[in-house]
């Protein structure tokens, strides 16, 4: 029996409890089959994401790191994620910051805008050390609640996500490798 997956999900909206944390809920949940254990709202942390001695702000750096799936959410600005998500990214360790699996999701008000998550997000999530396995995900704003938006994504990512969260099979390939190592 393998241990239930750390779920967190990571907002970069400037509005608290917006429809972008809706969104990264709801793709945390159908990745997961459950609700994230961390939620961070960067819109409530404030002032807080500017001092880099906030306790608050590193004790969420580090619970974000550790966690085995990241949905990391933002909606588009000028073609690329807020200024709120880099404050918050910038303090993960390049190559050791995420150990996990991380998502990107963007929201955005139209199509011109799609490749954000890859072009913009999903290099940087990598560069922190994420294992980034399907293409970022960008949902525009007028659907964000609605589950056929992601319905066509998901068939994609969640068996891949599912396999690198779930060592089990791995395991039953490979009987003598200690958990955690690489098949």
């Amino acid at each position: 029996m393998t241990a239930r997956p750390r779920v967190a999900v990571v907002v970069g909206n400037p509005k608290p409890r917006s429809r972008t944390l809706g969104a990264a809920t709801l793709l945390a949940r159908e990745l997961s089959g459950e609700e994230p254990d961390l939620t961070v709202d960067l819109a409530e942390l404030g002032p807080a994401l500017l001092d880099w001695s906030s306790a608050v702000v590193a004790d969420l750096v580090e619970a974000v790191g550790e966690a085995d799936l990241v949905v990391v959410a933002c909606p588009t600005y000028k073609a690329t994620y807020t200024g709120l998500l880099k404050l918050f990214l910038d303090r993960f360790g390049a190559g050791t910051g995420l150990r996990g699996v991380a998502v990107p999701l963007m929201l955005g008000a139209g199509p011109a805008h799609a490749l954000a998550p890859e072009l913009t997000l999903r290099p940087v999530l990598t560069e922190l050390g994420a294992t980034v396995p399907v293409r970022g995900l960008y949902v525009l704003d007028q659907h964000h609640d609605d589950p056929a938006a992601y319905a066509d994504w998901l068939a994609t990512a969640r068996p891949r996500v599912a396999a690198l969260l779930d060592p089990a099979p791995h395991l039953a390939l490979h009987p003598h490798l200690p958990t955690g190592a690489p098949a």
